[in-house]
């Protein structure tokens, strides 16, 4: 018996959207993190850029704020660019003007110039990577972001010959989902991470279509993360909770309040004081 149009037409459109779907899942699959990469990060509370303070007395991304989130037993999260003169400086923005109150990228300054200015008007300096593994030494878990500059291999290569040598728990993670195809090519045995958000913005003409890839983790297949960190403002798309369900761990950042602690398997927080720890890997979903 031959087949209805209109019934050929909805077999069609049912083949085509499972295709569809099909390549959506492949594009968004994380890597599934084994137990011991977990561990240290599994209901960990991370102090964002150090346990710094609102009115910036201690700066963020100082060495007072990273030895003041060791002692507090938190973990720690903090940013590493590339200079100009290839040195790891822990720095958050692209350029100095909110942090140092001068104008001029990071990436262009040579680690000399940097350590002529002092971070928010008091003393400290912006520190180099080995100078805040050393404060850290291997007491607390560290979760460094790699911020995409005009050499990302350089980066990535110089950011694993110094965790090569640390002792204690590490893992990466970046927007670029480009930095995180190194990792995966490179240093597989590292947890890595995928940063993004519902509200992930770029500037610029024809950026669209780029931001709604990288807040819908479409950009996934290159670098298969272990975890994504995703903002806490708005909701996540299906991808995400896709990708999350699949096995990826659950980052929230950035958290001012403990409710973000019911869903996500790592918090990443700011000016309050949460507990430690807030679940263990005997409770894993």
């Amino acid at each position: 018996m031959k087949q209805s149009c209109p019934l050929k037409c909805l077999l069609a459109a049912a083949g085509a959207a499972a295709g569809i779907a099909g390549v959506v899942t492949y594009m968004v699959a994380p890597a599934r993190p084994t137990k011991a990469q977990k561990a240290a990060f599994w209901g960990a509370n991370i102090a964002h850029r150090g346990l710094h303070r609102p009115d910036r007395s201690v700066p963020e991304n100082s060495i007072p704020a990273f030895a003041a989130a060791v002692e507090a037993g938190y973990g720690v999260e903090f940013d590493v660019h590339l200079t100009a003169d290839g040195e790891l400086v822990v720095f958050h923005d692209d350029d100095l003007r909110r942090m140092c109150g001068v104008d001029g990228a990071v990436e262009d300054h040579t680690y000399a110039e940097l350590r002529e200015y002092h971070l928010a008007a008091t003393q400290e300096k912006i520190p180099l990577l080995r100078d805040v593994l050393t404060t850290i030494g291997g007491r607390t878990p560290i979760l460094l972001e790699l911020k995409s500059g005009h050499d990302n291999r350089r980066l990535c290569e110089l950011t694993c010959a110094e965790l090569s040598i640390y002792h204690g728990a590490v893992c990466v993670e970046s927007f670029d989902p480009r930095i995180l195809r190194w990792w995966r090519r490179n240093a597989p045995q590292m947890m890595r991470g995928q940063l993004s958000s519902s509200l992930h913005s770029y500037k610029g003409e024809g950026k669209r279509l780029l931001a709604f890839a990288m807040s819908n983790l479409l950009y996934n297949f290159l670098g298969r993360p272990h975890f994504i960190a995703y903002g806490v403002y708005g909701k996540k798309p299906l991808t995400v909770r896709l990708c999350e369900k699949m096995g990826a761990m659950r980052f929230a950042w950035t958290c001012h309040g403990p409710a973000y602690e019911k869903d996500n398997d790592a918090v990443i927080f700011e000016y309050y004081r949460p507990r430690t720890k807030f679940k263990s890997l005997d409770e894993e979903r």
